[in-house]
């Protein structure tokens, strides 16, 4: 990873126009997935170009983190929040003092938005069924029946007249509104894909760039190998030998359906909407068991208490029921298979694990820290109601222990900390 620097130079570089639209698809859109602080980074590097300026002036970092309030960290973070969505490439320049150039591009339409294979399922998992259907009813355009209407619009050449001359050169360094789709590390084989079709059953635009970027986010959001994909294809061709794009999103969607028993791509594989996350920066004991509830999606959670076998369909079913009926958000369901795990032997049962997320939900915890100090809160009311009969009925037998969160105790699990981390841990937890 590239260190930054606060005295490092950056350039902003225009390559694309924002309009007051676009603006509202950042804010409706892409803010519920990449949260409010690249929201801002986004805005601020926009605001850093003069309206007429294709490149702005050379700052530094610092100017940045005055200028947002923010640590470095925190704007690299959000940085390749913006780079991995589409609206940001970022190149680098090693200098005496580094220079990074920062390119910004315009966000997809609000249709292009949501018909994406996977910005569209992240979106709906993030907001929920009632926010999203609001968000999509928002740019849903009226329609008018033209059924008995006949059209008359004139075409361009029936209006004007081309008139010969020299050939004119490209002006590629117009600003437009120039859009960088998401990119995925994973890729379909698509020299093995086309190769397993006859040529005669397909067009030769059959493969266009849209139609393989479409394939390979299919495949990724719905986890198709690239074998099953060869069958989901085949099945998608026209009679004019091209790719159907809605029979495809169909097909791989049915496939999947198939797979998963009818489900869809499920809510236990996504992690703390960015907006319920809590600052970064904080080094603390707290700030990292908070850090690991809110990145960690529940399925890969609990995972880690299986010792990374795979959690029984019924586990999961229980954690998916959280998240899906009860409507809790996925760091919450993380504190709270923690903590049942630890006071209930390592059993989910469902009727107590039901119970307390019906409590949070009545109490309305969507953050991880109000979900961690609840479970603090009723901590010290069991272990102060237990003393409390132990000084008013005496007994002989032993008292049965108190629940203790998951992050008071010293044998604390986290999930992506290093042996370092995980010892500096255990010693800060022995003197709590």
């Amino acid at each position: 990873m590239q260190t930054i620097l606060p005295a490092d130079i950056y350039m902003v570089v225009n390559k694309t126009v924002i309009t007051s639209t676009d603006r509202k698809i950042i804010t409706m859109l892409y803010q519920p997935i990449i949260g409010h602080v690249a929201t801002s980074l986004y805005f601020t590097l926009c605001d850093d170009l003069d309206k007429r300026e294709v490149m702005s002036e050379e700052l530094t970092h610092y100017h940045l983190m005055m200028t947002m309030q923010l640590k470095l960290e925190s704007i690299v973070i959000a940085r390749e929040k913006l780079e991995a969505i589409g609206l940001l490439k970022t190149f680098f320049k090693k200098e005496n003092v580094n220079t990074y150039v920062y390119q910004l591009y315009s966000p997809l339409s609000a249709a292009e938005f949501l018909n994406h294979p996977i910005l569209n399922v992240v979106l709906y998992n993030n907001l929920g069924k009632k926010e999203y259907q609001k968000v999509v009813s928002y740019f849903k355009i009226p329609r008018i029946n033209l059924k008995d209407y006949q059209e008359i619009t004139k075409q361009f050449d029936e209006v004007f007249t081309p008139v010969p001359g020299n050939s004119i050169t490209e002006n590629d360094d117009i600003a437009d509104t120039n859009k960088n789709r998401p990119t995925l590390m994973h890729q379909i084989d698509f020299n093995l894909l086309i190769s397993s079709i006859p040529e005669s059953m397909i067009s030769p635009n059959c493969f266009n760039n849209d139609v393989k970027e479409l394939i390979n986010n299919l495949s990724y959001a719905y986890g198709i190998d690239d074998l099953t994909m060869q069958g989901i294809v085949r099945d998608s061709l026209n009679e004019r030998g091209l790719i159907d794009k809605n029979e495809l999103r169909k097909n791989a969607r049915n496939y999947y359906q198939f797979e998963q028993g009818g489900r869809l791509p499920t809510l236990i594989y996504t992690t703390q909407p960015e907006y319920l996350r809590s600052p970064t920066g904080d080094v603390s004991n707290w700030a990292k068991m908070v850090y690991t509830f809110e990145t960690v999606t529940p399925y890969d959670y609990l995972k880690s208490k299986y010792k990374n076998g795979e959690p029984s369909a019924r586990d999961l079913r229980l954690i998916e029921s959280l998240l899906t009926d009860m409507k809790l958000k996925p760091g919450v369901v993380n504190v709270l298979i923690a903590y049942v795990l630890k006071i209930n032997n390592q059993k989910l049962s469902k009727n107590y694990v039901e119970t307390i997320a019906g409590q949070w939900k009545r109490l309305n915890i969507e953050t991880v820290e109000d979900a961690m100090r609840l479970s603090e809160k009723e901590h010290k009311r069991v272990k102060k109601k237990l003393e409390a009969n132990k000084k008013t009925k005496p007994v002989e037998t032993k008292q049965k222990e108190a629940p203790v969160p998951d992050w008071f105790n010293k044998e604390l699990d986290t999930v992506g900390i290093s042996s370092e981390e995980q010892k500096e841990l255990d010693d800060i937890i022995k003197n709590i």
